[in-house]
């Protein structure tokens, strides 16, 4: 792995991660002081709230460092990095929020990332094509829409735990497009700046990148980390994977190598379970009742 996409990769997460502990502090804190009301009304208050608009600094600086991470590294290589955003999540927020998740929150996102990390290391995604196979996008464009189209219109239908870890998937899915399109655009830059200004990729990355940020404030607004976090963060790199495969002929390794790939399948699916019976995922730890003290609430348990 090249050290440069690395770095840039976990900074990536990092701020990844912090932009949305401080944009569920705002969602907490919101939900606390008024009424849901209308979204647009809702995204307007939140615009006013320091925590939100910092969060959002921190998604643009995301978007550069990954930017930049993807401009030397393969979209299967860089997307999977970021599954260190879980671990880096729960450490933000237990600053941001005075107050730890539970212990088996800790164990189910470790197990979430370190299963996702050992079956794409195992993997080893080559490096593919700069650019995508003529002709691809035409296919996984609309594939990529109706998935989040999906997954977000599940959501509408959903409470509770279910409604933000399915927003969290529908804005993986959008954010995992993001990054491919991302990938293509800088792929483009040989060709100069100005083809790369008037070719599609570019107002599409814009476009989707949007739609995935809405999409993120639905998935802080409807419930916690613990629920939104895992989706968000798993779904983005699967995603990413598949059209890398898809779109940039990136390959992952076979033979003896699947058996530490099914290691990793295997953690991945107890921190699942694990992540379902977490006191977090329902509890107290990232609302409003935490804001007031330590003390935080019946379901936040200490680590």
């Amino acid at each position: 792995m090249h050290v440069l996409t690395v770095v840039l990769a976990l900074f990536a997460a990092l701020s990844n991660a912090a932009a949305s502990v401080l944009q569920r502090r705002a969602a907490a804190a919101d939900a606390a002081d008024a009424a849901p009301g209308h979204p647009v009304r809702w995204l307007l208050r939140l615009v006013r709230d320091p925590y939100w608009v910092g969060g959002a600094a921190l998604l643009a600086v995301t978007t550069v460092l990954q930017a930049a991470a993807l401009a030397v590294g393969s979209l299967a290589l860089v997307q999977p990095l970021m599954a260190s955003e879980l671990l880096f999540t729960l450490v933000v927020g237990s600053a941001v929020f005075h107050h730890r998740p539970d212990r088996t929150t800790w164990l189910a996102f470790g197990a979430l990332a370190v299963g996702l990390a050992l079956f794409l290391g195992a993997a080893a995604p080559s490096e593919g094509q700069d650019t995508a196979t003529p002709g691809r996008w035409a296919a996984a464009g609309p594939a990529v829409l109706c998935a989040v189209a999906v997954l977000a219109g599940a959501g509408r239908l959903a409470r509770g735990a279910a409604r933000a870890a399915l927003f969290g998937s529908a804005s993986a899915v959008a954010f995992g497009g993001t990054a491919a399109l991302l990938k293509e655009v800088t792929g483009r830059f040989p060709q100069g700046v100005g083809a790369v200004l008037t070719q599609w990729p570019l107002y599409a990355t814009a476009v989707v990148g949007v739609l995935g940020f809405l999409l993120l404030q639905s998935a802080l607004r409807a419930g916690t980390l613990a629920a939104s976090q895992p989706a968000l963060t798993l779904g983005d790199a699967l995603t990413s994977v598949a059209l890398g495969w898809a779109l940039f002929g990136e390959e992952i390794a076979l033979g003896i190598r699947v058996l530490p790939e099914l290691l990793g399948v295997a953690l991945i699916g107890l921190g699942s379970v694990g992540l379902a019976r977490a006191p977090s995922v329902h509890g107290t730890w990232d609302t409003a009742a935490a804001l007031d003290g330590p003390g935080g609430g019946p379901g936040a348990g200490r680590a």
